[in-house]
């Protein structure tokens, strides 16, 4: 299994970027993906999930309303499209798989991880 994400980079406060995460290696429709970030000396933390078929979705309350996930199970990827972005929201960026179904707010329930993509927002 392999996840890829890209689309990271450097943006102005208030600004746009469009994660993506590729996968390859599972049946991807069958997966919750979810997003992470972690900000230096800080722990991992949950931004976004939605499950397999794409019909529920859930979101960290720092991010509710400016960033959205979806997916294309026809292309095996995930999106996390990001808006208003703030320099809080500087790290790095994981994507991740999971079989289960719910809200997935843990890291602990995710069986596969990408190696990350560097977003940084400047104020």
């Amino acid at each position: 299994v392999q996840l890829v994400e890209s689309g990271g980079g450097l943006v102005q406060a208030g600004g746009s970027l469009r994660l993506s995460c590729a996968a390859s290696g599972l049946t991807f429709s069958m997966y919750s993906m979810g997003w992470f970030r972690q900000a230096p000396g800080k722990e991992r933390e949950f931004v976004a999930r939605i499950h397999g078929g794409g019909g529920s979705s859930f979101y960290a309350d720092s991010v509710k309303g400016r960033f959205t996930i979806s997916r294309d199970n026809a292309k095996n990827t995930v999106y996390l499209q990001m808006n208003n972005l703030k320099p809080e929201d500087t790290a790095v960026y994981y994507c991740a798989a999971d079989l289960r179904r719910g809200p997935g707010y843990s890291e602990y329930e995710y069986l596969y991880w990408g190696q990350g993509t560097q977003v940084t927002v400047s104020s």
